[in-house]
């Protein structure tokens, strides 16, 4: 009878512990156009909008080169580092590297998903303000 509930007990903890370790392919934005009204919008604009999205959710915003910003999150022990290239009417987030976030490849974490609509959305209010 005990050999029966230490297997019961054994396997209700290995589920809840593979519930725990969710996974999902990777998102990235692709060449998602600004809602920006102004015409006048310069590139120098567009990153400034960029940078201010990204540092207001707590990531480190560098500037690479005429439009492309490195943006890293650290959370924990896990850390998400994506490539930001821009325009004067569009912007892509692509994954770049992680941290303790399991990649394989195609899959990670899933909660690396929502920082990246997170940052999306965070950048589209930006950019519209402007």
């Amino acid at each position: 009878m005990k050999l029966k509930s230490l297997g019961t007990i054994t396997l209700v903890l290995a589920t809840l512990l593979l519930a725990g370790c969710r996974s999902a392919p990777v998102y990235n934005v692709s060449d998602a156009h600004y809602t920006t009204t102004e015409q006048g919008v310069t590139e120098a604009d567009i990153a400034a909008a960029i940078l201010t999205a990204g540092r207001s959710l707590g990531w480190i915003m560098k500037e690479q080169g005429p439009g492309h910003i490195l943006g890293t999150l650290h959370l924990r022990t896990h850390t998400a580092v994506v490539d930001i290239n821009y325009d004067r009417t569009k912007y892509s987030i692509t994954y770049n590297s992680s941290v303790d976030l399991d990649y394989d490849g195609t899959n990670i974490h899933s909660n690396y998903n929502g920082w990246i609509q997170n940052l999306s959305n965070a950048i589209d209010v930006q950019v519209s303000n402007l």
